[in-house]
């Protein structure tokens, strides 16, 4: 099911071929990446007696990194190299994985709390605001990271996470979309010990870094889920994902919850994403007063930074240095 309009066609056209012309540039330039595994430092920020764990790299305007599912701080390994010489990037263990501390029950991931998380971490450094960049769950936080502390955002950049009223609209209206969501409600509905929870298998540290191509990376994440707490990361979605609204063909008003958003944004959206549908880009600039840009990723799936690291990175300094 397909909802693009001409004009949305013509925009996605356009985005295409910038996206074309940026993975031609990189690539035509050999670069190589040192491993951020090793030369970053380590460190735990305090929010109410929950330790968040982050790794950090350069010096500079802070700019924090929050990741999504599943996943942990060594997923922006990519842009953490290639951001460090001009920004102090922070990646962050989400609670309730890797390094990060683990309380018990599901209220304890509430998004109220995984927000105030990332405050947490942005005052441990001295700091009274940051670059904010999400991925997925991730992105979910970021975005609502921007709508109760929008005072300590000076950016915000977000990776294959529609905005919440896009969210709500794709699942809707969206068929497509509400069939790519079944894997959410059997999270909601079941348990981590479910034989086939993970998309049809158990959830263990191999099956969740069964996506991580590189053999190194991937023995590195399913060390870090062998220490992360599985109820944890399913608690992300029985306490803050949308429950599944009834079909209908009319898209739902815009919740009256969710704050006009006032920052300059950066959205990426790998198209070959088979999680969340390209078309919640749309009218994504409608809920910002600031400049929006969107950088749909041909190619890359739902991993945008890791799929198209290099087109991501070099995307990321480009903006973030016009608006310095």
């Amino acid at each position: 099911m397909k909802l693009f309009d001409r004009a949305t066609k013509q925009r996605y056209s356009g985005w295409k071929a910038i996206a074309a012309a940026l993975m031609f540039i990189v690539t035509a330039t050999p670069a190589v990446h040192a491993d951020v595994w090793d030369s970053a430092s380590h460190g735990y920020a305090d929010n109410n007696g929950v330790r968040i764990h982050y790794a950090t790299v350069g010096e500079g305007p802070l700019l924090i990194m929050i990741h999504g599912f599943p996943d942990f701080w060594y997923s922006w390994r990519h842009q953490m190299e290639g951001l460090q010489d001009q920004y102090k990037v922070v990646a962050i263990d989400q609670r309730g994985y890797n390094l990060s501390d683990k309380p018990a029950g599901d209220e304890n991931y509430d998004m109220r709390l995984l927000t105030s998380d990332v405050a947490a971490v942005i005052r441990s450094f001295g700091q009274e605001n940051a670059v904010i960049v999400g991925h997925d769950w991730g992105g979910m936080v970021a975005w609502n990271f921007a709508f109760a502390y929008p005072q300590m955002v000076n950016r915000l950049i977000v990776m294959n996470l529609p905005h919440p009223n896009a969210m709500l609209r794709e699942l809707t209206i969206n068929e497509e979309q509400r069939a790519n969501s079944a894997y959410a409600q059997r999270f909601q509905a079941g348990k981590p010990s479910d034989p086939d929870i993970m998309f049809g298998m158990p959830m263990t540290p191999q099956t969740l870094s069964g996506w991580v191509q590189d053999p190194v990376a991937r023995q590195r994440y399913a060390d870090a889920f062998a220490q992360s707490d599985f109820d944890a990361m399913i608690a992300y979605y029985k306490r803050n994902y949308p429950p599944l609204p009834a079909f209908s063909t009319t898209p739902p008003a815009a919740s009256p919850d969710v704050p006009q958003l006032n920052v300059p944004l950066l959205v990426f959206h790998g198209l070959d994403d088979t999680a969340l549908h390209s078309n919640g880009l749309n009218n994504t600039w409608d809920w910002n007063n600031a400049d929006t840009t969107i950088m749909a990723v041909p190619g890359a799936g739902h991993f945008v930074q890791q799929d198209a690291s290099e087109v991501v990175t070099s995307t990321m300094r480009w903006w973030l240095n016009a608006r310095r």
